[in-house]
């Protein structure tokens, strides 16, 4: 028993030197918001993965959970990311749409972040503001 927590000890102690991409790197360009509001909405609800100004919190310097956190920031930039806004094709066209639906921000996001949540007013002012700043995705889309 003694031996087997020993090795995994020097395991976990050995996953904190696998290198992990926590970088925040230049913003390019960045969507015409309609409003102030709807920005300050955004980058407190969702600008963690969906921003190059991501703030990586002491956890994510941990292994295993730096890699999950890092892993969700690069997923959430691949799709929509308002730091590369003209530079990288977006799927800003769904983002009114998953706020609407709840899927966005992630629940266990919210856990760690109580911050991001917001107020039924808020997430209301979030989705009209998102649609007005990007649109809306097309009914025929969804039906694809």
């Amino acid at each position: 028993m003694k031996k087997a927590f020993i090795g995994l000890l020097a395991l976990f102690v050995l996953i904190q030197f696998i290198p992990v991409d926590r970088s925040n790197p230049p913003v390019k360009g960045e969507p015409r918001w309609d409003s102030a509001r709807t920005k300050e909405l955004f980058m407190r609800a969702c600008g963690d993965c969906h921003s190059h100004h991501t703030r990586w919190p002491w956890y994510s310097y941990i292994a295993p959970v730096s890699w999950l956190i890092a892993y969700d920031v690069h997923e959430g930039r691949k799709h929509l990311n308002v730091s590369m806004w003209g530079y990288q094709e977006q799927e800003a066209d769904e983002a009114a749409e998953v706020v609407e639906k709840g899927e966005m921000p992630p629940f266990l996001y919210l856990l760690a972040h109580p911050e991001a949540r917001l107020s039924e007013q808020e997430k209301r002012e979030l989705i009209e503001g998102l649609k007005r700043t990007f649109g809306e995705k097309d009914e025929e889309e969804d039906e694809d």
